[in-house]
């Protein structure tokens, strides 16, 4: 009893009210100084490097959630469908409990407040008529499709001008889930945090609906699982 008592009592120490592990984040916050920083800044707000594309995102920002960015700094980017990018898979250096450390730091030091704005939103697409799928199809082929491609790979007609240099991503592999990619679609990449603005907010030309119907589209035509 007294053992239980114990155990019960050290992990009330480490976690705050608001879910914050004292020891995860003191880990996270090393690794993220050692390693992150240079690219992401110590305000997590990108660091202009001259010899990449595509600048890191802003954390502040960001439509991820802590379990998400853990398999993204796992994997790496080009894992989860970038197709130009300087974020390497660091599994190949930190092992999960280090990654998940630097995860659970980047969460709460600096996207807890973004990323809380995507989970209290409520999001049905199971309640979509069929006339609205349909609609989702046709807008993803009318617009999307012109940088991600029909298949969703990346590589719409828009990527072949030289002189425009846009790197849309492959949707077959991304990890949003399919509440997020409505966001995405509806605010575009620079309210989520990406420096450039090649990704519009289509909320500004279709209703909610529409682009929840070409969410699904993608969730269920384009995405594949992948293993993480």
């Amino acid at each position: 009893m007294k053992k239980t008592l114990l155990t019960i009592t050290i992990l009330t120490s480490l976690l705050s009210a608001d879910g914050i592990n004292k020891k995860m984040m003191k880990q996270g916050e090393e690794i993220f100084n050692q390693t992150c920083v240079g690219c992401h800044g110590a305000d997590g707000l990108g660091v202009e490097q001259g010899g990449f594309t595509v600048q890191p995102r802003k954390f502040s920002k960001t439509i991820l959630n802590e379990d998400q960015i853990f398999h993204i700094a796992k994997k790496g980017a080009f894992y989860w469908g970038a197709v130009v990018t300087g974020m390497p898979a660091w599994e190949y250096v930190y092992d999960d409990t280090s990654l998940r450390a630097v995860a659970h730091y980047i969460h709460h030091a600096f996207g807890k407040e973004s990323s809380e704005s995507v989970d209290v939103l409520e999001y049905n697409s199971g309640a979509l008529s069929e006339k609205i799928l349909k609609r989702g199809k046709k807008i993803y082929g009318r617009n999307c499709a012109f940088c991600h491609g029909k298949e969703g790979y990346g590589q719409g007609v828009a990527t072949y001008n030289p002189e425009q240099s846009i790197f849309p991503y492959d949707l077959t592999k991304i990890l949003l889930s399919e509440k997020q990619i409505f966001l995405f679609a509806k605010h575009g990449g620079k309210h989520w945090g990406s420096q450039r603005d090649d990704m519009p907010g289509w909320g500004v030309k279709y209703d909610d609906e529409t682009l929840m119907g070409v969410a699904r589209y993608i969730e269920t035509k384009l995405k594949v699982k992948r293993e993480k």
